[in-house]
């Protein structure tokens, strides 16, 4: 067995993953923050409706929106100490991202805001937070989380 397997260290490749899960983590605590604080900047590029929907959001939905973001922020910096609790903190990212998707998806949004950058965005957002779960749980059955 090598030392990676043993847990007594870990392969360049888990560095890498896990630093740019930071950085695209980081990127949507960014994203949630300039948005919750109205950042003129920020929201000069996005659709004048957009602040009317944030307000109407029911609470539920952005709870989700929060703990999506936040988790996946958590479970990130869970991963570069090594923590096996990085998985939990995916998982629980992910099945709130899907729920607020799901709330926005089904009627919680404009139509008008559904454009195709909007549609490749969320997908994205989908397809990461679903490896970085995945990941997290092969690394831990490595070995590499603790």
């Amino acid at each position: 067995m090598n030392d990676a397997a043993k847990g007594a260290g870990a392969p360049k490749s888990f560095w890498i993953i896990s630093a740019v899960s930071l950085l695209w983590n980081a990127f949507g605590g960014f994203d949630y923050t300039m948005t919750k604080l109205r950042d003129p900047g920020y929201l000069a590029n996005f659709p004048p409706e957009m602040m009317p929907y944030l307000d109407a959001m029911p609470v539920w939905a952005s709870v989700l929106w929060a703990l999506g973001v936040w988790g996946a922020l958590a479970g990130s910096i869970l991963l570069l100490l090594r923590s096996r609790h990085a998985v939990a903190a995916f998982f629980l990212s992910m099945i709130a991202a899907l729920g607020s998707f799901a709330y926005q998806f089904g009627g919680g949004m404009p139509a008008s805001m559904r454009t195709p950058g909007f549609l490749g965005m969320t997908a994205v957002i989908i397809v990461s937070v679903v490896f970085f779960w995945w990941y997290a749980r092969k690394v831990r059955a490595q070995g590499i989380l603790r």
